[in-house]
């Protein structure tokens, strides 16, 4: 493939602008060669091209490397790059212009998310981004009143989604985000409308049909950046109305990732230890004890709970004390502070009488969809009803034995079809035998 242009007569050959403004290896690749791993299949040919259309304006808007739209018509319109296929195909369609409209919108949109997330170069600079999430959340205290608990377990599945989707961007349906959680479907939706609303949570496209989630974004509010920019390393700083407050201790907070790894088994259902129970669980360390009040600032949950709660964990091995202090049990320790021994957190549900209630919740939300789809598909097929055509030439008009026109108003009218009279006009070549059947 000729990727140069052809030289002007007195002109030294014009360099292509992927050279002009180098683009990393592997963005290179994907405007030269196009996407041979498959990584932005779509639905259709047409998604799929615009998602490679997209990533390849998301690597030229990088700080440094800003392309032109001018550049960006030439690399993918102008040029028989294989990564521009979508936008040459486009050009056949609507035409060029339409076309150069529509890569600059895409240009224009690329370097605002660009601007807003910074320089992106690859899986760990998203992982980064990830981290500051997580840092925000397990540093800031979510009373239980008002559904922050809840709103702290869904933001801590959802830590968990993105770190598999390599980005703070991610996919996930109703029910089956639930069941992560450990909750029902009602109390999930109630959450994901709370981060909405807060600032957390923005909801890019709504999941339609039988295997498309919804696809979210994860954010940090602007206020819980000034919150925590404002907060004083070990120092406890009173929150506003309406504002979660930051934890004052930073050793001590609610590890999200261990809360993610035990908030949806039936040990940790609502009938036993329930959501305060795993945050608790979540703090504990090993090595490190912890004493109540510590655990009561970093939950902020009220000291008759977590006195409650510890006490339901160390009967059931999970959390052990000593001399005041409490300590995550060495049989879910691990590397990354808290491992989850199926064994020992199922015998814990055999203590509370929870065993089974997750798989009754699957099996719930499994009937639910099925229903629903069932609903759908009767929906589809039901046959709707027929309305009859409109007759617009009523009776009269026409002898139905000679077919004589015998309403004057009628003449000039093609009335040989009663649901579609034509108009030829009176002085029309047939204006006499107008109405006469044929």
């Amino acid at each position: 493939m000729n990727t140069r242009t052809l030289p002007r007569a007195g002109r030294t050959p014009a360099v292509p602008v992927w050279e002009r403004r180098p683009l990393s290896r592997r963005s290179r690749r994907l405007l030269l060669e196009g996407d041979v791993e498959g990584h932005y299949a779509g639905r259709d040919d047409p998604d799929s091209g615009y998602r490679l259309t997209m990533a390849i304006a998301l690597a030229c808007s990088q700080p440094g490397r800003e392309w032109t739209p001018a550049d960006f018509h030439q690399a993918l319109i102008y040029t028989p790059t294989r990564g521009g296929w979508w936008a040459r195909r486009l050009r056949e369609r609507k035409g060029a212009q339409y076309a150069e409209n529509k890569l600059t919108a895409m240009l224009d949109k690329a370097r605002e998310f660009a601007g807003r997330n910074g320089t992106i170069t690859g899986r760990p600079d998203a992982l980064e981004k990830i981290n500051e999430v997580r840092h925000a959340v397990e540093h800031l205290a979510w009373p239980s009143r008002g559904g922050g608990a809840v709103d702290q377990k869904n933001l801590a599945a959802r830590l968990t989604l993105c770190e598999r989707a390599g980005g703070l961007e991610h996919t996930t349906a109703l029910r089956p985000h639930a069941e992560r959680m450990g909750c029902a479907r009602s109390t999930a939706e109630a959450s994901d409308k709370r981060l909405v609303e807060a600032g957390w949570l923005q909801l890019l496209e709504a999941g339609t049909g039988k295997n498309h989630g919804s696809r979210w974004r994860l954010k940090i509010p602007d206020h819980v950046t000034e919150l925590l920019a404002r907060a004083a390393p070990g120092h406890f700083l009173p929150p506003t109305p309406g504002e979660l407050a930051t934890v004052p201790d930073p050793h001590t907070f609610t590890d999200t990732a261990a809360l993610a790894s035990v908030m949806a088994h039936d040990a940790f259902h609502h009938f036993a230890h329930g959501t305060s129970g795993a945050r608790i669980l979540a703090c504990l360390d090993v090595t490190e004890g912890l004493e109540p009040a510590q655990l009561q600032r970093a939950t902020s949950l009220h000291r008759t709970t977590v006195a409650r709660r510890l006490d339901k964990l160390v009967a059931d091995g999970l959390a052990h004390e000593c001399e005041g202090l409490y300590y995550l049990a060495p049989n879910l320790a691990g590397p990354a502070r808290l491992h989850p021994d199926d064994q020992v957190l199922a015998e814990a549900a055999e203590q509370q009488g929870t065993a089974g209630f997750g798989e009754r919740r699957r099996a719930r939300h499994a009937r639910e969809r099925a229903n629903y789809q069932r609903y759908i598909a009767e929906r589809n097929t039901r046959a709707r009803p027929q309305r009859p055509r409109p007759v617009l030439v009523p009776e009269g008009v026409i002898d139905p034995d000679t077919g004589e026109l015998l309403d004057e108003r009628w003449r000039g009218w093609d009335v040989r079809d009663r649901y579609r009279p034509v108009w030829h006009g009176p002085d029309s070549a047939d204006g006499q035998g107008a109405g006469r059947v044929a």
